[in-house]
């Protein structure tokens, strides 16, 4: 079991980093050696990152994060959870890395600043992609993925033209999507993304992941929640 503290008030992690990981998993089983340096650009609370390198112990697991909240529970999740982890705090735009990645994962801001948002300045930033815009993040991605590295990371499918659009304008090429579908008659609403640097590899698109049938999470929804395994405490973190 994986458990996180999670914050009393503002943003918790959702059903997309958990997809996301499985969305990792499922593309890695490839690769026969899966180590390196793993970056999780806005880790949050650590969530995607600790289950990453729970399920890829041979990668060295390092963070990104803005909000002095999120940067106290990423430190406390890892800790808790016996992982060492190197943290860097700030702006990821402006943020210098002293070394290049393996594998970068994210789950990022991602709601048009267009939408009505939220007063409350840490869910801004955790929810709204005015906070790291998408052509910031795949540019910087690229600049700090090591040759052939691997980038994953899910986004509002709205923006699919615009993510192929950067992708491709910062050399990273799209190897496989899936699509997630709140139900099997609705349109779809997030896409997850595996890129790697300058690859030559063809596209590959998964089969779609539904999240209910009814009003109850279909059976591959519930195997990743069941694979996942994580209990999560809500806290108030000024008291830990």
């Amino acid at each position: 079991m994986t458990l996180l503290y999670q914050p009393q008030k503002g943003y918790c992690y959702n059903s997309d980093t958990l997809v996301l990981v499985n969305f990792i998993k499922e593309n890695l089983k490839i690769f026969k050696n899966n180590s390196g340096e793993l970056l999780d650009i806005g880790s949050g609370s650590g969530v995607l990152g600790i289950l990453i390198a729970k399920l890829f112990p041979k990668m060295q697991l390092n963070c990104a994060e803005l909000q002095e909240e999120f940067i106290f529970l990423t430190k406390k999740n890892t800790q808790i959870n016996g992982l060492e982890v190197r943290l860097y705090e700030g702006n990821f735009e402006e943020t210098t890395f002293d070394k290049q990645f393996d594998m970068i994962i994210s789950n990022p801001p991602f709601y048009p600043s267009s939408v009505v948002q939220s007063e409350d300045k840490i869910l801004k930033a955790a929810r709204y992609n005015d906070s790291l815009p998408l052509e910031v993040l795949i540019e910087k991605t690229s600049k700090i993925l090591k040759e052939n590295g691997k980038f994953f990371f899910c986004y509002d499918v709205k923006l699919l033209d615009d993510i192929i659009f950067f992708c491709k304008k910062y050399r990273l090429n799209i190897e496989s999507m899936q699509f997630l579908h709140p139900k099997i008659d609705r349109k779809s609403s997030l896409v997850m993304v595996f890129a790697r640097k300058n690859s030559k590899s063809h596209l590959s698109i998964l089969p779609p992941l539904i999240m209910f049938d009814g009003e109850k999470f279909t059976k591959e929804m519930e195997e990743i929640y069941t694979m996942c395994n994580t209990y999560s405490i809500k806290v108030d973190t000024k008291q830990l």
